[in-house]
C-alpha cells in the first residue's frame, strides 16, 4: 500500500463528485482518485481498471449503486465497497453486500476518513475470538460450553438460557451482566429479552421496516426492536470493515 490506495468515486451529481475526489486527494493513504457519474460508466471503467475500493452514490438514474454492488459481487476480484448516500434506510441492503462502511451525506471529512482506514485495513485478519468456558448445570453435572458456540441467550427472569446449535442451558446469570461481559465478544442486544453473536449472524432480513435476524445455517430468526436496530446495523458493518 506504499503508492496508496486507488479509488473510484461514483455519483451522478458532479458536485458530489468533485467534492468526494478533493476530500479523498487529502487523504495521504489515498494515492490516486478515479471518478464518474453513472454506474454503468462505472461497470465499463472497472473492467479495464483494477481499483481498491468504490465510494458509491446508491440513488442513481439507471443503475442504481446496489445494482452495481450486486455485479461487482461476482467478480473474482472485486473492490472494497465504501455506499456514500443521503439515505440511511438502505443499510441493512448495504450489509448483505457486504460494505466496508456506510456514510450518510453530508460527508464529514473525519468521518471519510474513517472510512478510508477500514478500506485501507480491511485485508488484515480479525483476531481469533477468545475461547472461554461457560459452566451449565445438567441433571445434577457440570458440562463446559464454549461461549464461541453460543448462537443468542435469552432472559428467563434472574436467568439465561445459552442457545447453541445443539441445545440450550439455563445459567444463573441476567442478561445484563451478560450483555456487559460479553459485549466486546460480539454479543449485542436485539431486543429487551435477547443477546445475539454477531458472527453467528448469517442473514438479516428487512420487511416493512421490521428487522430481523438469523442465526446460524438454518437457525431461528430472532426479530430486532425498533430501538436496536441501528446499533446492529452500526456493528454489522463495522464487522465488515474494521
Amino acid at each position: 500500500m506504499s503508492a496508496g490506495l486507488r479509488v473510484l468515486v461514483v455519483d451522478d451529481e458532479q458536485p458530489a463528485v468533485d467534492e468526494m475526489t478533493w476530500l479523498l486527494q487529502r487523504d495521504d493513504r489515498v494515492g490516486e482518485v478515479l471518478s464518474c457519474t453513472s454506474a454503468t460508466e462505472a461497470l465499463r471503467l472497472l473492467q479495464e481498471t483494477e481499483v481498491d475500493a468504490l465510494f458509491l452514490d446508491i440513488s442513481m438514474p439507471g443503475l442504481s449503486g446496489l445494482e452495481l454492488a450486486q455485479v461487482l459481487s461476482r467478480f473474482k476480484q472485486s473492490p472494497r465497497i465504501v455506499f456514500v448516500t443521503a439515505h440511511e434506510q438502505h443499510a441493512l441492503e448495504a450489509f448483505e453486500l457486504q460494505a466496508v462502511d456506510y456514510v450518510l451525506k453530508p460527508v464529514r471529512s473525519e468521518r471519510l476518513a474513517e472510512a478510508v482506514r477500514r478500506v485501507g485495513g480491511g485485508t488484515e485478519k480479525p483476531p481469533a475470538p477468545q475461547e472461554v468456558q461457560i459452566p451449565v448445570e445438567l441433571g445434577g453435572v457440570t458440562r463446559f460450553v464454549n461461549r464461541n458456540d453460543i448462537t443468542h441467550v435469552e432472559a428467563q427472569g434472574d436467568y439465561a438460557r445459552l442457545h447453541t446449535a445443539d441445545g440450550s442451558h439455563l445459567v444463573r446469570t441476567p442478561l445484563t451482566t451478560l450483555e456487559e461481559d460479553w459485549g466486546p465478544a460480539g454479543f449485542l442486544r436485539i431486543h429487551r429479552s435477547l443477546l445475539v453473536s454477531l458472527p453467528h449472524v448469517t442473514e438479516v432480513r428487512n420487511d416493512s421496516g421490521r428487522c430481523s435476524v438469523v442465526v446460524g445455517d438454518g437457525g431461528p430468526e430472532l426479530v430486532v426492536s425498533r430501538r436496536h436496530t441501528r446499533a446492529l446495523r452500526d456493528l454489522l458493518l463495522r464487522r465488515g470493515g474494521a
